[in-house]
């Protein structure tokens, strides 16, 4: 099969030519029709996860056909149209037991611990409780994206972040992951403000339907201008101890900060303001993929047109350009939206 593979970290990764993985015991292989590109891919690939061994494929995020099950799989067979989280749970743990296989501890992740979606097959560990039926009417472009970005925005703001119709939600930083929190927020019924550097980021938020807010110094009073006092609800969706700070000061009293955004290397323990958060008795609280249970909302929604994802896709390229999209990611981007390749 065709993959894209890094032999050392920061070292350009290159399409090769791989045999097709082994299908595990209760596992299945996925042919791979579409992969997101992510961020998080790049940190993957710049070693900023202690999971990733060499030589290593990315990618976290796909869709595609079941192509093998494993032994001792029942729920799915060759030809199924799927997709999975990117967090690939055990099942059988007490978080699994409790419906949180989000936060199993004896979790796996495609393209960190495992080898990736960036290439024609992918395994999938757990095949009956970590795959998702898909669709025929969603396509597979955009599946790419529910796994990660828009899954990771509907459990940040839906499940953690309990938005309501009527409340005012702040959404600091606008790439795919903060645009998909536009995207659930607003089909939530509720207003929102977007802050990023970028003018095309901010552009693809105002198309969504929320209020454009520059990020700089006057950010904070800008937001809280805005939304009348301040956001019942911020969400950090790029992840830097600048944009963690930002969304906590531009709550109102009461207020829930939702943390989705990795925070690494120097920013990995920020200077918050707590004071602000005791005084004013403000809820700080993680968010880390999608549960498998949620995907029966998601899916709905996305079904009947509640949330439209079409604007969500910046770039579809070709197998062949995912390794110039991974170095384009140590530059700003200049594109808004996830960029998603094809491989069928």
């Amino acid at each position: 099969m065709r993959a894209v593979r890094f032999d050392a970290f920061g070292a350009e990764p290159q399409l090769v030519d791989l045999p097709a993985p082994s299908c595990p015991p209760h596992g299945a292989v996925i042919e791979v029709h579409a992969t997101g590109v992510c961020r998080s891919d790049w940190h993957a690939w710049q070693g900023h996860d202690d999971s990733v061994s060499l030589p290593h494929i990315p990618g976290h995020e796909f869709a595609g056909v079941v192509a093998e099950v494993g032994e001792g799989a029942t729920r799915f067979a060759p030809g199924d149209r799927v997709t999975a989280p990117f967090i690939l749970a055990c099942g059988c743990c007490e978080q699994c037991r409790a419906g949180a296989p989000q936060v199993c501890p004896e979790q796996q992740q495609p393209g960190f611990h495992l080898a990736g979606a960036w290439a024609e097959q992918v395994v999938v560990t757990g095949a009956d409780h970590n795959l998702v039926a898909l669709p025929e009417e969603i396509d597979m472009t955009l599946a790419a994206g529910l796994g990660c970005r828009v899954g990771t925005a509907f459990h940040a703001v839906r499940s953690q972040g309990s938005v309501r119709p009527g409340e005012r939600v702040a959404v600091f930083g606008c790439g795919g992951l903060g645009l998909a929190c536009v995207l659930v927020a607003r089909a939530a019924g509720a207003e929102v403000v977007a802050v990023d550097v970028s003018e095309a980021a901010l552009a693809a938020a105002r198309e969504l339907g929320a209020t454009p807010v520059p990020a700089g110094a006057d950010a904070v009073a800008r937001v809280r201008e805005v939304t009348g006092g301040g956001a019942h609800v911020t969400l950090d969706a790029l992840g830097s101890a600048a944009t963690a700070r930002a969304a906590l000061e531009s709550l109102r009293p009461r207020g829930r900060h939702v943390q989705v955004g990795l925070l690494l290397g120097d920013d990995a323990d920020p200077a918050l303001p707590i004071g602000r958060v005791i005084a004013q008795e403000l809820q700080i609280l993680g968010s880390h993929g999608l549960a498998v249970s949620e995907y029966r909302d998601l899916l709905a929604e996305i079904a009947d047109g509640r949330l439209d994802l079409t604007r969500t896709v910046g770039r579809v390229i070709t197998a062949e350009e995912l390794p110039a999209a991974m170095l384009a990611m140590g530059r700003p981007p200049t594109a808004a939206g996830m960029t998603v390749a094809r491989w069928r």
